[in-house]
């Protein structure tokens, strides 16, 4: 599904126009992606959890040449999908 089709879908269902919809959408991602940048976690019970983890830098290989390459320290987001989400995927 695209934010278009995101947006389209959220508009059916909560009965607001195309454009606050698309407002809306915009403002969970801004604040998702703030709360997120400042390491905070996000749950949304029976959905799932959003969390920021760290990665240590660490040493990997180039596939082709078989070099040594050192591969930089950085932030990774995580998905835990919460019950509710999973039991509807595997219905």
């Amino acid at each position: 599904m695209k934010k278009v089709e995101l947006v389209e879908a959220v508009a059916e269902k909560s009965g607001l126009t195309k454009a606050d919809s698309t407002k809306a959408i915009d403002a969970i991602i801004d604040v998702f992606t703030a709360a997120l940048a400042e390491g905070d976690k996000i749950s949304l019970v029976g959905f799932g959890t959003f969390s920021v983890s760290e990665r240590a830098a660490r040493e990997g290989r180039n596939p082709r040449t078989g070099e040594t390459v050192k591969i930089a320290a950085r932030k990774a987001v995580n998905f835990k999908a919460g019950a509710s989400l999973k039991d509807a995927v595997n219905q």
